[in-house]
């Protein structure tokens, strides 16, 4: 007999699940956020389109909402210390996340770091109610990789390399 699932379990048992991590930013006119996600994956190639799951009534997810805009920045393993930021580890930092963190923008004004292995430039095409989170579906209209960046890789709730990975055989 299975006993109830409660949220502790739940988290132990998506902890077991291999993510990349990545900080999803937004612009409305000057203002900027952005936050740490790993709730990202690709939906479609025609049209061009990523999904990003967002805390209700987050900061940046209601940023979203009002600029209509989005990039979603996929972390290098040199940038553990910009993750931690832009999830709120960092308190005394949270009214200015960027501070310190070098970045540019594509062509959407939404806020790209310089250093991660690659980055999505998207305009918000629809959001969907997910419970505690919102579905934001973008069209990607910029994109680039930097192939000499290796990922920052998530798993049971610590930051990996690919080189802490065994490689199979």
């Amino acid at each position: 007999m299975h006993k109830t699932l409660d949220s502790a379990q739940f988290r132990k048992v998506m902890a077991r699940f291999v993510t990349g991590v990545t900080i999803v930013t937004s612009r409305a006119g000057e203002e900027v956020h952005g936050m740490t996600c790993n709730a990202f994956c690709s939906i479609s190639i025609a049209p061009l389109t990523v999904m990003v799951c967002l805390t209700r009534n987050s900061r940046t997810e209601r940023l979203i909402g009002k600029g209509r805009v989005f990039a979603v920045n996929v972390l290098s393993e040199s940038q553990t210390d910009l993750s931690d930021r832009f999830a709120g580890r960092h308190k005394e930092r949270d009214e200015n996340r960027f501070d310190g963190f070098p970045w540019t923008t594509a062509v959407t004004g939404a806020p790209i770091f310089k250093g991660s292995q690659a980055y999505v430039d998207c305009k918000l095409m629809k959001t969907f109610d997910g419970g505690s989170h919102i579905i934001h579906l973008g069209e990607v209209v910029a994109a680039h990789t930097d192939n000499l960046k290796r990922p920052l890789i998530f798993y049971q709730s610590r930051y990996m390399g690919l080189a802490s990975l065994k490689p199979l055989e």
